[in-house]
C-alpha cells in the first residue's frame, strides 16, 4: 500500500528549543507515514529545579500539539522524568490526557512499557549523564519492578550533550554499551538513554554481539506509538535497527 499522506502523527515535546538529531534518527527507524511533529522546552540543565520551571510551558505545548491533530503526545528527556520521579510524571501525563484528550506518554514511561513487553527485571545502564541523573533514572526504574544492576556513565553537563558529535557518541555508545554489557552477563537488555545521543547504527552491533535488546529514547517511543497504533499501522518499521522495533 503507497503511502500518500502521514497515516500517523506523534507529537513529541524535545526539551530543548531545537530539532535535529531526534527527527534525523525517527526518520530512520519509523515506518513510511509515520511522522513526527515537535516543539520545544528550554531546558537548561538536569536539575529539578530548572525542570520545574519548563513545567507551565509544557501545558502551552500539549495544547499546540493537540491543536496539531497528532495521535499521541510524548515528552521527551528521561533526565525530566527521573528527576520529577514517578509518581508526579504519571500525575502530569494523567492531566495532560485529561486536558487534550490524547494518550500522553513519556521516553521513560516508554522505556518501561518496552522492557515489560520483553519481560525484562534487570538491566545494564549506559548513560552520558553525571551521577544524580542516574541514580534518579535508577529509583525510578526500580518503581516499575526494573533493576539496573549495572551501569556506565561518562558524565556530561547538559550543554556538553547539546554539542557533542554524533560520530564520536556512536563509538561512546559501543564503548560503553559493550562495557557495561560484556561485565554483567545476567542483565536481561541494556538501556541507553538520551535524545541527544546519536547511537541508532550501534544498536544493532551491539545486539548482534550480545543477543540482547538496546533500548533508545527514539526506539522505545517509536515502538510504544506504533504499539498503540495497532492495526492502523499501514507499514512496519525495518527490523534491521533492532529487536524493540523488529518486535512489534
Amino acid at each position: 500500500m503507497s503511502v500518500i499522506s502521514p497515516w500517523y502523527q506523534l507529537g513529541y515535546v524535545i526539551p530543548h528549543l531545537y530539532t535535529d538529531l531526534d527527527a534525523y534518527q525517527f526518520y530512520r527507524v519509523a515506518p513510511e507515514g509515520a511522522m513526527l511533529v515537535t516543539t520545544g522546552l528550554n531546558l537548561t540543565d538536569y536539575a529539578l529545579a530548572a525542570v520545574e520551571r519548563e513545567l507551565p510551558t509544557l501545558w502551552q505545548r500539549f495544547e499546540l500539539l493537540a491543536s496539531k491533530k497528532v495521535d499521541r503526545i510524548s515528552l521527551s528527556g528521561v533526565p525530566v522524568a527521573s528527576v520529577l520521579g514517578r509518581t508526579r510524571m504519571r500525575e502530569i501525563l494523567a492531566e495532560g490526557e485529561a486536558r487534550t484528550g490524547l494518550p500522553c506518554d513519556t521516553d521513560l514511561e516508554a522505556h518501561i512499557t518496552t522492557l515489560q513487553h520483553f519481560g525484562v527485571t534487570r538491566i545494564a545502564l549506559a548513560t552520558r549523564w553525571p551521577d544524580a541523573v542516574n541514580e534518579a533514572l535508577t529509583r525510578y526504574l526500580a518503581e516499575a519492578g526494573i533493576d539496573v544492576i549495572a551501569r556506565r556513565s561518562r558524565a556530561r553537563s547538559l550543554e556538553a550533550n547539546k554539542h557533542s558529535s554524533a560520530a564520536d557518541d556512536h563509538l561512546l555508545a559501543l564503548e560503553l554499551g559493550g562495557q557495561v554489557l560484556s561485565e554483567t552477563p545476567d542483565a536481561q537488555a541494556l538501556l541507553m538513554p538520551g535524545g541527544l545521543w546519536f547511537a541508532i547504527h550501534a544498536v544493532p552491533l551491539l545486539e548482534a554481539r550480545y543477543g540482547k535488546p538496546v533500548l533508545l529514547n527514539i526506539l522505545s517511543t517509536t515502538w510504544a506509538a506504533l504499539h498503540a497504533a495497532g492495526k492502523r499501522m499501514l507499514h512496519r518499521p525495518d527490523p534491521r535497527w533492532g529487536k524493540v522495533l523488529a518486535s512489534l
